[in-house]
């Protein structure tokens, strides 16, 4: 298994994470919006952020072969977010997940990298469905998931927490339009 997959979009570079991140994931794991919306991961320097890299996201990609993907612009190498399929615990199917610097949000870089993660579900893994979570407050990343052709389905808590979620789904049978 290749644990370097790196794909292309008109805009972005997305490249499977690597301990070379720690920094960016520190960063970006620290905003306001990922502590609010996603949760504290308690990495309060960029050694927590190399263990959480080699133990949560290096060997979620070893088991399933997918995984966390960090984001740069093309245009300068600048890392700016991060996109991925996860299979959590508690939620059925593969989930998509994103998050992103907030002075990249509002920018498109959010969707056009959700939107090939999406397709390389699709395309490379062979996702007949794929399921997402977000906080019922994060209206963004509602709106979002709604563009990428996922439906609100129900709220749900996770094990490790009771907080609710809402969960969406996609599903190739949905609709009659092309998978994508």
């Amino acid at each position: 298994m290749n644990h370097y997959l790196t794909y292309q979009t008109e805009r972005l570079i997305l490249r499977q994470t690597t301990l070379d991140d720690a920094a960016f994931i520190f960063e970006l794991m620290n905003t306001p919006k990922w502590t609010q919306f996603i949760g504290n991961r308690n990495i309060r320097n960029i050694k927590d952020a190399e263990a959480y890299i080699q133990n949560v996201i290096l060997a979620g990609i070893k088991k399933n072969g997918y995984g966390n993907f960090t984001v740069s612009r093309k245009s300068d190498n600048l890392k700016i977010g991060c996109c991925g399929l996860y299979d959590r615990e508690g939620v059925d199917g593969i989930d998509i997940g994103f998050a992103f610097l907030p002075q990249y949000e509002k920018l498109g870089y959010a969707f056009e990298g959700a939107f090939k993660i999406k397709e390389i579900g699709v395309v490379n893994f062979g996702l007949k469905q794929i399921s997402a979570i977000t906080n019922p407050e994060n209206i963004g990343s509602q709106k979002l998931l709604e563009k990428l052709g996922l439906n609100y389905v129900e709220e749900i808590s996770l094990p490790t927490s009771k907080e609710p979620l809402l969960l969406y789904k996609w599903k190739a049978n949905w609709h009659e339009e092309a998978i994508i």
